[in-house]
């Protein structure tokens, strides 16, 4: 009987040492996807920020398009 118990008790250990690997690779999992969120994150913000300097382009683009065409019927220079 003692070596039943002994022997149950042995496996227990190796359970736990085997659960407390477990928490800790879900630990380090976690971060990880922490930290690909926040990279994630941050390119979404870049991209957001590089859209915004391209639309400002494009409107002062725009703008000079307007400002030659108003030169050229003054000029009555056809296009």
């Amino acid at each position: 009987m003692e070596n039943i118990e002994n022997l149950l008790l042995e496996h227990l250990k190796r359970f736990q040492e085997a659960q407390v690997r477990v928490e800790r690779k879900l630990e380090e999992i976690t971060r990880r996807l922490s930290n690909l969120e926040a990279g994630q994150g941050s390119l979404i913000q870049h991209i957001g920020h590089m859209a915004s300097s391209i639309a400002q382009g494009q409107v002062q683009a725009d703008h000079f398009d307007q400002r030659l065409e108003r030169i050229e019927r003054r000029l009555e220079i056809s296009g």
